[in-house]
């Protein structure tokens, strides 16, 4: 599915950005990215073209529930959707992020059919 929208993917882990939008530009989806979550929230206040973000959970500063909790009490960013994307695969780890306000859970390794269901989903 192309799509106009951009996808902003945060993680600390180039690795990681590197695989994900590999992945997704061959799915025709356009990438920012952004190595913390300070750096992707200010990309997020300067570019209005952000259709979902890619959010890593486990960061350095500030980590993904945090940054979540601000784009949720901003009102340009909040409606934006999230998919939190953490290797923290245990019991209880899909809610935690899900109640901290991502639309969204992927565990890593990213089961690249998942995210395509949910961006296909989360992205109007």
């Amino acid at each position: 599915m192309n799509t106009e929208k951009e996808i902003l993917i945060i993680d600390d882990d180039s690795r990681n950005i590197f695989a994900l939008t590999a992945v997704l530009k061959a799915k025709k989806y356009h990438c920012l990215s952004a190595l913390s979550a300070v750096k992707g929230l200010e990309l997020l206040e300067e570019n209005k073209n952000i259709g979902a973000v890619l959010m890593d959970m486990m960061m350095p500063e500030m980590d993904g529930y945090e940054a979540i909790g601000k784009m949720k009490n901003d009102t340009a960013l909040k409606n934006i959707p999230v998919i939190a994307i953490t290797a923290q695969a245990m019991t209880g780890d899909r809610e935690k992020c899900l109640e901290a306000g991502a639309d969204g859970y992927i565990s890593k390794p990213v089961n690249v059919e998942e995210l395509l269901v949910l961006l296909n989903k989360l992205i109007d």
